[in-house]
């Protein structure tokens, strides 16, 4: 069982973490958005491959699952903070943060 201050502390110990307000949450970036969490404390969305979500989702179900609609389907998962143990978050947010930091590729142009 994780809180919301240990999510806190967890995703700001990641190299070049920053919080920020985003909207009714709080956003932790590295490059880029890579977690948010909710005002009220109890969940977090992280952004995942859809490959990930999908695993993470299917062998942890009480404590992952996609966002809704368009976002859920890009990756976006949410993190129920009282039911993923802090190993199982800690995977997560280092994948958000590889994701997040990962140089973006270049699409090739064609002559």
């Amino acid at each position: 069982m994780v809180d919301a201050a240990q999510f806190r502390r967890m995703a700001m110990a990641l190299p070049g973490a920053t919080e920020a307000p985003h909207f009714d949450r709080s956003a932790f970036r590295a490059r880029v958005i890579f977690a948010t969490l909710a005002a009220d404390g109890l969940t977090a969305n992280i952004r995942l491959t859809p490959e990930d979500q999908e695993f993470r989702c299917t062998a942890i179900p009480h404590a992952f699952a996609p966002v809704s609609g368009g976002w859920g389907r890009m990756g976006y998962t949410c993190v129920t903070l009282s039911a993923v143990t802090q190993d199982e978050l800690a995977s997560a947010l280092d994948a958000a943060w590889r994701r997040a930091t990962a140089k973006p590729s270049r699409p090739r142009r064609v002559p």
